[in-house]
């Protein structure tokens, strides 16, 4: 990655950026709103408003080589081949990127991509039969592979719509933590399918940040994030709500920021509702570096300021100023790391 300042990570001190979602259906609207707001990482958004195809599962369905899925009464699931179901999301990705292109004229540096990570997508998608592909450790391989030279192909195409970027890809993996822990629920909904092993778990993250060339993210708004295994697998940076952050976290949050992880945190309301001064919604952030001992020096290297989850529950007037919210947030904790 390049060197900026005295800073390892392509987006700079001080940065900002959204999750993923947005709220509405128009790509160009979304992506107006997100590349008008932060400068140093815009991403691609991500409208699942739209309908099926647009959420995040189906969305990275529709990324996939040689594995295709379709929509039943019970959510995603793999067929033989591509039907309308796996059109419809190709559409959406492609004119979410033509409107992204447009506003990324001239843009150089950091710009952020997401897809549902291996785990996530394992506990979503269905086999023919019905249960999970996290039930069958060869589906699971399989569904890795194919993601993997999915996302090659896509990050690609991102590189070649906006020459000058700097691609971060970020891995959504909200089932993250279900899966070690074998609490993701079977078909039926009367078992839970069992715990797989830390070390197959942290394998497949291994694979995608190898293939994706590019500094991997991986996000998760759910609790008891596993910071020591994400660092293992090779991430750049890990995403997550900082509300539901433990005490029983922090030691590993320490060691990630000594390592050069970057935190984005989500510090800021995700849904409607009113927002304290920005300084104010990174208080906790400073707080927590204080009780480990961190240096402030390095708080604004490295923190990145996100909503708390995806948008796309918000008005569209409160999604732009949670963005904007953000961008002001990072730059008091630039300003005012003590």
């Amino acid at each position: 990655m390049s060197e900026k300042s005295s800073n390892h990570h392509s987006w700079g001190a001080a940065a900002a950026t959204g999750v993923g979602s947005m709220p509405g259906g128009d790509a160009r609207e979304a992506a107006k709103t997100v590349t008008g707001s932060l400068e140093a990482l815009p991403y691609l958004p991500e409208l699942p408003a739209r309908g099926p195809g647009a959420d995040m599962i189906g969305r990275t369905a529709g990324m996939l080589v040689e594995l295709y899925a379709h929509v039943e009464p019970s959510g995603w699931r793999i067929s033989d081949r591509p039907g309308r179901d796996t059109r419809r999301a190709r559409s959406w990705l492609g004119e979410d990127l033509d409107a992204l292109e447009e506003y990324t004229q001239g843009h150089r540096g950091a710009l952020k991509v997401s897809a549902v990570g291996p785990w996530t997508l394992a506990a979503a998608l269905e086999l023919r039969g019905g249960e999970a592909a996290l039930s069958d450790p060869g589906a699971c391989r399989d569904l890795t592979a194919s993601l993997a030279e999915g996302l090659r192909t896509h990050l690609a195409e991102v590189r070649r719509r906006v020459p000058g970027a700097e691609v971060v890809l970020q891995l959504d993996e909200p089932s993250l933590t279900a899966v070690l822990a074998g609490s993701v629920r079977s078909a039926s909904g009367y078992r839970t399918h069992p715990a797989v092993d830390r070390a197959v778990v942290e394998g497949a993250l291994r694979d995608l940040v190898t293939a994706a060339q590019a500094p991997v993210v991986v996000h998760s708004c759910a609790p008891s994030v596993p910071f020591r295994l994400l660092r293992r697998a090779g991430v750049a940076g890990v995403s997550f709500d900082f509300s539901l952050l433990t005490e029983s976290e922090e030691e590993a949050i320490g060691e990630a920021v000594e390592g050069g992880t970057a935190l984005f945190i989500g510090a800021v309301p995700g849904v409607d509702g009113p927002l304290s001064d920005p300084a104010g919604s990174v208080r906790g952030v400073r707080t927590l570096w204080r009780r480990l001992g961190l240096s402030p020096g390095t708080l604004a290297e490295s923190v990145v300021i996100t909503p708390s989850c995806g948008l796309a529950g918000a008005s569209p007037a409160y999604a732009r100023t949670a963005l904007a919210h953000c961008v002001r947030a990072a730059r008091s904790l630039a300003d005012n790391p003590e």
